[in-house]
């Protein structure tokens, strides 16, 4: 079947155009991608305390930091300093908290559901409850102001664990 030159044309205009979207969709997808990691490098700053410094100072500091960026042995330093500033961190957030189950009658309305998710919590679907990490008192005070109930979700203690993790989590 032979095409025309007008039919030939018209399909090429479209394949054009769809290469200009999947460009647009490649393009919007960096932008997000670069704005996501700006947002995250201005929270670093921020967790580091160095927001406070006045802009030259805090430019001149990142300038420091980037003449020590091509040495393998100092960002493995940065690295290793940073894991650990954030385990301590999440160590001390989660301090007290415990696995805890919320049970609710019936379904929530948005607004309970908002607090649930914002005090650390997420529904499971597949066993129509909500989880997470908590202190369990506080996580049975907001159950029973919303008609629910909280349990505590026991330790299990795996076949693979040596046998003093097994007897300390007995206790």
């Amino acid at each position: 079947m032979v095409r025309s030159l007008a039919e030939r044309l018209r399909a090429h205009e479209q394949q054009k155009a769809r290469l200009a979207e999947q460009e647009a969709k490649l393009k919007g997808a960096e932008r997000k991608a670069r704005t996501r990691r700006l947002i995250e490098a201005g929270g670093l700053i921020d967790k580091a305390a160095l927001l406070e410094l006045e802009p030259n100072a805090l430019y001149g500091a990142l300038l420091s930091l980037r003449d020590g960026a091509g040495d393998k042995d100092q960002i493995s330093k940065w690295t290793a300093l940073g894991g650990r500033a954030f385990a301590h961190e999440a160590r001390l957030r989660d301090a007290g908290k415990e696995a805890v189950v919320l049970s609710f009658p019936a379904a929530l309305a948005k607004d309970i559901t908002a607090t649930l998710r914002q005090a650390g919590f997420r529904f499971s679907k597949v066993m129509q409850h909500w989880e997470g990490l908590a202190r369990f008192d506080e996580a049975e005070r907001l159950a029973t102001a919303h008609g629910g109930t909280a349990r505590r979700v026991a330790a299990t203690v795996s076949a693979s664990q040596p046998q003093s993790v097994a007897a300390a989590a007995a206790e």
